[in-house]
């Protein structure tokens, strides 16, 4: 299945300039959603994860599927004040502004492969701070999926530097 067919782009959102690449055809089609879902569980299998990391908010959208269709647990990385238990907080650059993700600090195990999950990789902010939040928590990066990546953002490269390499990041579709 080609799963561009199913993402709209949108132009000058959310700010004059950018381009956005909207989901939300793919997930209004239930065939098309659960393909993807199934294509990434396979492309993410190899990478042996013990629990599926979820950024807020359409990560949720990506990781929760892919966590049921892994076996995984699913753990939320959240914007501040969002978890109700004692969290782990890291802040980070956006591609256009700065932000803050939290993890209960008992969400991973020491050791634990951690599968990074959101809907997209642009510049890799997000995706690395998640990863520093696993981290904190005494787990390890096992690799990162998404269903959309903007390569000319260098967000791939981004993540290689964490000494996971190319081969770590699963991303459905390119542009």
């Amino acid at each position: 299945m080609e799963f561009r067919e199913h993402i709209r782009d949108v132009a000058d959102f959310p700010s004059a300039g950018v381009l956005f690449r909207d989901i939300t055809p793919l997930l209004g089609d239930g065939q098309a959603y659960g393909a993807a879902m199934e294509r990434l569980a396979a492309e993410c299998a190899p990478l042996t994860p013990d629990v599926v990391v979820s950024v807020e908010a359409r990560g949720f959208l990506v990781a929760a599927p892919l966590a049921c269709l892994m076996g995984k647990p699913l753990v939320p990385v959240r914007k501040p004040g969002k978890l109700p238990c004692a969290t782990h907080s890291v802040s980070y650059e956006l591609e256009y502004g700065a932000d803050t993700l939290e993890i209960h600090t008992d969400a991973i195990g020491a050791g634990q492969r951690a599968l990074i999950v959101d809907d997209l990789l642009a510049t890799g902010g997000t995706a690395s701070a998640a990863a520093a939040l696993a981290r904190e928590c005494g787990g390890e990066v096992a690799g990162y999926a998404f269903l959309i990546e903007l390569a000319a953002l260098g967000g791939r490269a981004r993540l290689g530097g964490d000494g996971l390499g190319d081969n770590k990041v699963v991303a459905l579709v390119k542009y």
